[in-house]
């Protein structure tokens, strides 16, 4: 279903090829990186983001709703014994009705990410 390729030549940065994308990722000067691109949770993270913006775009389209610009803010924890989960607050430039906003909320849990990550995870959402 899909790929990614990543080499490492030195250090901690990382290139990603996928198809015929390329991308860097690295761990921040404090965790010994270069800072060359983002660390690995937040890539995952721009996954999860990528994927809900992109299905409720397409949602959306399918129904004839304009969402405006939609920001999606996902923040990874883990807790003092070891539970991890994610906090994505999303943010629509288009006002939306009660009915609207909960059907999102509905469609947002079913996203492939969403869906593959609570697997294991623990993802909560916010639409703020």
């Amino acid at each position: 279903m899909a790929k990614a390729l990543t080499v490492s030549e030195a250090g901690l940065a990382q290139v990603i090829t996928s198809r015929q994308h390329r991308m860097t990722a690295d761990e921040p000067l404090s965790a010994g990186g270069t800072d060359t691109g983002p660390a690995p949770y937040e890539v995952l993270l721009a996954s999860l983001g990528a994927c809900s913006s992109a299905t409720l775009r397409m949602y959306a389209g399918r129904k004839g709703w304009d969402l405006g610009r939609i920001e999606v803010l996902a923040a990874f924890a883990r807790d003092d014994a070891g539970v991890e989960s994610i906090h994505r607050t999303v943010k629509l430039g288009a006002p939306l009705g009660e009915e609207q906003r909960a059907r999102l909320a509905e469609i947002i849990e079913k996203t492939p990410v969403t869906r593959t990550l609570k697997r294991s995870m623990t993802i909560t959402t916010e639409f703020a």
